[in-house]
């Protein structure tokens, strides 16, 4: 059952135990270039958790959304697609949110490193159980989305608490393996400069974040929220300004040693 827009226990086990070959998936990108490292072929999965204002995929949420799609069938999609991956490139499950089927999603992580196939989860860090502690160990890069550093204001965003978000990156940090952060910069709602800091100062000393992307906010997605029948609150919100940007860049700097302004 959904209550208040977020999902109940009962959804999120249910999605993560169908059959653990079969995947529910939103959609496939084939040559995604903004997914994590090189030319990679992107599963945007089904069930989403969280309720971001901003977000520009709503059709994700629904956990009863998408299509399923086999393991194996995934597997041989990668394969088909694997001499254009080069060395950098591969398979990033994107989302919706990709720990809620972290059980076939482990199934398929296995399958494409027998293969020899780099692997992404982009997350929102809801999820730290042993399966999900399973998946971040077959996950060659974890890009973490980090919403807002201050939980106040990740409610207000998201519906939900950062307090698992802020779990799965230390839990990365202590297994050694490589993350990006990502952090979409809403103007008046996650550009305040106290809170950047304070997001600096806690993760200055992870040694496994490589990288932190800033993503601009858009207004892309509206017209999706209109088709659903969703209020977009929103609306009134402009992208960043260059300076805003800017500016956002060279308090991170502080703090990580590279900072993408995407």
């Amino acid at each position: 059952m959904i209550e208040n827009g977020i999902l109940g226990a009962q959804d999120v086990s249910r999605l993560n135990e169908g059959a653990n070959e079969n995947l529910r998936v939103h959609s496939i990108e084939s040559f995604g270039t903004h997914d994590g490292p090189g030319i990679r072929m992107v599963i945007f999965v089904q069930g989403c958790q969280f309720r971001c204002l901003y977000c520009a995929n709503p059709d994700t949420m629904d956990v009863n959304g998408g299509n399923f799609y086999n393991v194996k069938e995934l597997v041989k999609r990668a394969e088909a697609q694997k001499s254009y991956f080069g060395k950098k490139g591969g398979v990033t499950v994107s989302g919706g949110e990709p720990l809620l089927q972290r059980t076939p999603l482990l199934q398929l992580f296995k399958k494409l490193h027998e293969k020899g196939i780099n692997t992404v989860l982009d997350s929102n860090g809801r999820i730290l159980d042993k399966a999900a502690k399973e998946l971040l160990e077959e996950t060659d890069l974890l890009m973490l989305d980090v919403k807002h550093f201050n939980n106040g204001w990740h409610k207000k965003l998201t519906g939900l608490s950062n307090s698992s978000t802020l779990k799965v990156a230390k839990h990365r940090e202590s297994t050694g393996k490589r993350m990006w952060l990502r952090y979409v910069l809403v103007p008046g709602w996650s550009d305040q400069e106290e809170y950047l800091h304070e997001l600096g100062n806690h993760f200055k000393d992870y040694k496994t974040i490589e990288r932190i992307e800033v993503l601009p906010y858009h207004q892309l997605g509206v017209h999706k929220w209109e088709a659903l029948g969703m209020e977009y609150k929103l609306k009134g919100v402009e992208r960043p300004s260059p300076e805003e940007l800017e500016r956002v860049r060279n308090i991170l700097e502080k703090y990580f040693r590279d900072v993408r302004v995407n």
